[in-house]
């Protein structure tokens, strides 16, 4: 099997949710399980997701550029890395949930503001992006201990 992954961000058209949140999780985590799909998913309350996406290369280009594209509920979908790696980060889960902050984001994304005009993307290699995933997301769960109900502890191993 081709180990691949796939980073991406996009944004909310509307508003989005804790239900709208549950319903995406749960038709994604079925979706993942039957796809050999793993990663992670963080989410801020204004409408922000960056995700991380592993598995066979075949399943995880078709999920992104076929069914993640074409959902209509964002935009601004912009991939920030993908290719083929040796093992799975987020192994744990078929769909992990980590509820962020907007400052969160900014942060591992790289994001200056540059003299009041806007935010600069200064991305990060693929690989340390990662590592400030991982380190994110084990860092989250420990400060908040899982407080927020949509926050999901690791549930499958691959």
């Amino acid at each position: 099997m081709d180990l691949y992954h796939l980073i991406y961000q996009s944004q909310a058209l509307g508003a989005f949710g804790a239900p709208e949140l549950a319903t995406l999780l749960h038709r994604g985590r079925a979706h993942n399980q039957a796809n050999g799909i793993s990663g992670v998913l963080l989410h801020t309350p204004e409408g922000r997701f960056l995700q991380v996406l592993e598995g066979p290369q075949t399943a995880v280009r078709h999920l992104y550029y076929h069914v993640i594209l074409s959902d209509a509920r964002h935009f601004h979908c912009q991939v920030l890395g993908e290719g083929f790696c040796a093992q799975r980060s987020f192994a744990g889960w078929t769909m992990g949930c980590r509820v962020a902050r907007p400052a969160d984001l900014r942060a591992l994304l790289g994001e200056a503001p540059p003299d009041g005009l806007g935010l600069v993307h200064r991305p990060y290699p693929r690989f340390q992006l990662l590592a400030l995933l991982e380190a994110f997301v084990v860092q989250d769960a420990a400060e908040t201990d899982l407080a927020h109900p949509l926050d999901s502890r690791p549930t499958r191993h691959f």
